[in-house]
């Protein structure tokens, strides 16, 4: 076998001095490599099938939900804004987590009301005695 991957080793060298490479599509560009490489080859089928479909799992739309509130965190100074996004971030962190069937599984609905009540504290932060409830 050795001696084969050497001839083709060897092949592809001399195409490559000969210039056969340098006009192929998306030369110089990084290949769109998909991270599926952990998945089961049976459950990569069916999920490209979904993924061509345009269905994405929930998992994934509440990833990018995340993503979308950090970056809008990111771009906010006054502080009540931000730990109303940080609240919200929480409540969506523990139902990604629930999702995933991790250590802590909380329904949705109960997330959401932590959310909320984590948001109504947060809007009396300038009253005085607002941590103490």
């Amino acid at each position: 076998m050795k001696l084969l991957d050497a001839l083709v080793e060897q092949r592809i060298a001399a195409a490559a001095a000969r210039g056969e490479f340098d006009d192929l599509p998306g030369a110089g560009a990084p290949l769109p490599l998909d991270d599926d490489a952990m998945v089961p080859p049976e459950v990569r089928v069916a999920n490209r099938i979904l993924k061509n479909a345009g269905f994405v799992p929930p998992a994934v739309e509440q990833l990018r939900a995340l993503r979308d509130l950090q970056t809008e965190l990111n771009a906010v100074s006054d502080q009540a804004t931000r730990c109303r996004l940080q609240a919200r971030m929480l409540a969506l962190d523990m139902a990604l987590e629930s999702l995933r069937g991790g250590p802590l599984v909380l329904p949705r609905e109960y997330c959401r009301r932590i959310a909320e009540r984590l948001s109504e504290r947060v809007g009396n932060v300038d009253a005085p005695g607002a941590g103490s409830q």
